[in-house]
């Protein structure tokens, strides 16, 4: 298996620490926010990215989030074609590149959502939540249908371009999994979307992010589905929380509700080719919580976390 890390697009701080924690396999947001350059649908800049990674020791392995403006293609807007052509570019560039992972969602609107950043967990560190009390509901934008239609003319559009590319595509729960946020419809909340969304096709592109803390969240047993999907999986996310959808806390990796040595355990059985990477961590002290939940503190308790869970269960993580 795998160990990977998220890091930011232009070296600083946390890249040194990786590659002290002995981390090979890089995972970014190659966005122009992110990167200062072009969308990775521009060779050039994307190549840019490759090469600041290659040169500081670490291979980049995937692309993670939307890496440029995706609500046309996933809320079905005029110029969506435009947008599709545009990420067909992308996959082509990164399978030139040696890219082999792109983590996507199909979150309309909204991405991934908390309505608080400042909640407290261990010994004060600072953590994200969501409560859906706290949470206005407003009439729907479109309907559920419409947003499935939408995903079924994105993946059919896309999958050649990744199957050419020779990339893999893992899509990733809604965050949080709950069936609409805001008047924007979620469509990814439930194991069963997610067999919906794999019988679409059956290309060797087309498979999932395993975020393990959101599919525990759904209610689903994380363990049986792992067995279920172990095919499917591309990349699995490791990180815990208390709650439910509707209202959660997240955690330190060994303080929430999930067995995470059972996890890694199954991981193994499951899994054993994939590349895994810590994902959301309180800010620890000293820390503010604006990067909520990539903290570089957290980051390292989390990653040597993994590391002592994986060689107890006898997995060898490269």
């Amino acid at each position: 298996m795998k160990l990977g890390m998220m890091l930011p697009a232009v070296p600083d701080r946390q890249w040194e620490l990786a590659a002290q924690l002995g981390i090979k396999y890089a995972v970014t947001k190659a966005s122009p926010e992110q990167s200062g350059l072009k969308d990775p649908s521009d060779y050039d800049s994307l190549k840019a990215v490759c090469d600041r990674f290659q040169e500081a020791g670490f291979k980049l392995y995937a692309l993670e989030g939307d890496e440029f403006d995706m609500n046309r293609i996933k809320l079905g807007l005029p110029g969506r074609e435009e947008d599709i052509q545009k990420y067909c570019r992308m996959l082509k560039n990164m399978g030139q590149l040696g890219i082999k992972l792109l983590c996507y969602n199909f979150m309309g609107g909204i991405g991934w959502f908390r309505t608080d950043i400042n909640l407290l967990e261990r010994g004060g560190a600072l953590t994200c939540g969501f409560d859906r009390n706290s949470v206005e509901e407003v009439p729907l934008k479109l309907t559920h249908e419409k947003m499935w239609n939408n995903y079924q003319y994105f993946i059919e559009s896309v999958l050649p371009a990744a199957e050419r590319a020779g990339v893999k595509m893992g899509l990733h729960p809604d965050d949080p999994p709950i069936p609409e946020l805001m008047g924007y419809p979620r469509i990814f909340t439930c194991a069963s979307a997610f067999r919906r969304a794999m019988e679409l096709s059956e290309s060797p592109s087309h498979g999932i992010t395993f975020c393990q803390a959101t599919f525990r969240m759904m209610g689903e047993d994380v363990y049986e589905l792992m067995h279920e999907f172990r095919e499917r999986i591309f990349f699995l996310h490791f990180r815990d929380a208390r709650g439910n959808a509707e209202h959660f806390t997240e955690t330190f990796h060994d303080n929430g509700d999930t067995d995470m040595a059972a996890l890694m355990e199954a991981a193994g059985q499951h899994i054993p080719d994939c590349i895994v990477r810590p994902d959301h961590t309180p800010a620890m002290a000293g820390e503010t919580n604006e990067n909520t939940g990539y903290t570089v503190l957290g980051n390292l308790f989390a990653t040597g976390y993994i590391r002592g869970l994986a060689e107890g269960k006898n997995i060898r993580l490269i």
